[in-house]
Order: C-alpha cells, then structure tokens, then sequence
C-alpha cells in the first residue's frame, strides 16, 4: 500500500473512531495484566464474564496472593488453559511484589521478565496503562496487516516491525486498537463485510466481497 493511502487509510479510522478502546475490563494497570494474560486464545467476552468477581475482590498483587492459586482458578476455571493460568497469575504476583515494589513495569523487557507475559502481552499493557505507541499483532490484526496491503508479514514479528515503520506517527498509539476492532467487527476472517468498510477503497485485497 502507498504511502499516501496509508495516511488516508489510518485518518478515516480515526475519524470514524478518535479514541478506540480494548474490550477487556479492568480497574488498573495490575487488573489490566491479569486481564491480558487470562485472554490468550479466550475471547474478550469470557474473560470479562471472570474477571468481574475476581476484580472486585483482588484488585493488588496483595490481594490477588493472599486468594491463592486454587481459588484464582476457581474465579477463571471458565476460561481456557485456567490451570496454567491461575499459575501464572500467582507467580507475577510474587514478582511485582518482590521486584517492582508492586507496581506494574513499563518497559517490555521487564514486563516480558513476567510468568505468561509474551511480546504480545506486553505490548497491550505498555499501550493501554501507559499510553506507548506499541503495536500488538493479534490474529485479527496480522490478517488486516496481510488482506489489506497494510503491513504484508509471514510472522507478527514482522508484521509489527513493518507497521512501527509504516503508519504516520499521529495514528501510531490508537493504530493497534483500530486495527484489531476493524478486523473483529467489519474484515473477519471467513465473511470480510466490504459492502461497509471505511477504506475498501484503499483496501489491496482480491476477494472483496459485495452485498
């Protein structure tokens, strides 16, 4: 995609949708973790449904120690893979607490120093608590990335690297957000809607489909 149309493409995003926000609930940057990390091939909505309760009762590292594996994962035992989960949820705990005077990191390398943290994880967190121009390359987002021309890309790797460099600055921090919405809601993966897409104009893709 042309540098021009790519600019084009990320303005009428930001038009139709100035401040996008993630679909996971949380109350701070420590609930926002937790949240990401039980989201790993989970949807957004089932996390939520589990993290509702568990929130409201441990809303800290304290806090979310002091309910122990086996009840964090009564709290999440809705959720894929909660057993490693609510393990991994445990042991980040006793690390912030330990290394971090409880509070969450905002670097990636220390984040990704965390139980269940990946480059991916990490990324969300550095963007949503902490307002970094990150990208975090999900299934929805590597598929916009490759179908429109945006950011081609065999790995997320590469796709995020291409996209760090590609989208104008101003649209950097809310660029992962508009991606990942567009991709859930409007280019899906088996019934792309193009008959309502703000940029099928722009849009390199050969299988548009019409109403």
């Amino acid at each position: 995609m042309k540098k021009a149309d790519i600019r084009e493409f990320f303005r009428r995003l930001h038009e139709h949708d100035p401040e996008p926000k993630g679909e996971l609930d949380y109350v701070n940057p420590f609930t926002l973790l937790v949240a990401v990390v039980l989201s790993a091939q989970a949807t957004d909505v089932g996390v939520n449904k589990a993290t509702g309760p568990l929130f409201a009762v441990a809303d800290t590292p304290e806090k979310m120690l002091a309910l122990g594996e086996e009840r964090v994962r009564d709290y999440i035992k809705t959720i894929g893979l909660y057993k490693t989960k609510a393990k991994n949820v445990i042991r980040l705990c006793e690390a912030l607490i330990r290394d971090h005077q409880s509070e969450v990191p905002e670097t990636r390398e220390e984040l990704e120093k965390l139980a269940g943290v990946g480059r991916k994880t990490a990324n969300v967190v550095l963007n949503i608590a902490f307002g970094q121009p990150t990208i975090a390359v999900d299934t929805h987002l590597f598929r916009v990335s490759n179908r429109t021309g945006l950011a081609p890309g065999k790995t997320p790797l590469e796709v995020e690297k291409k996209l760090e460099k590609r989208i104008p600055k101003e649209y950097l921090r809310h660029a992962h957000h508009w991606l990942i919405l567009h991709g859930r809601y409007v280019c899906k993966a088996r019934k792309p809607e193009c008959y309502r897409c703000l940029v099928v104009d722009l849009c390199e893709f050969k299988g548009k489909t019409v109403l």
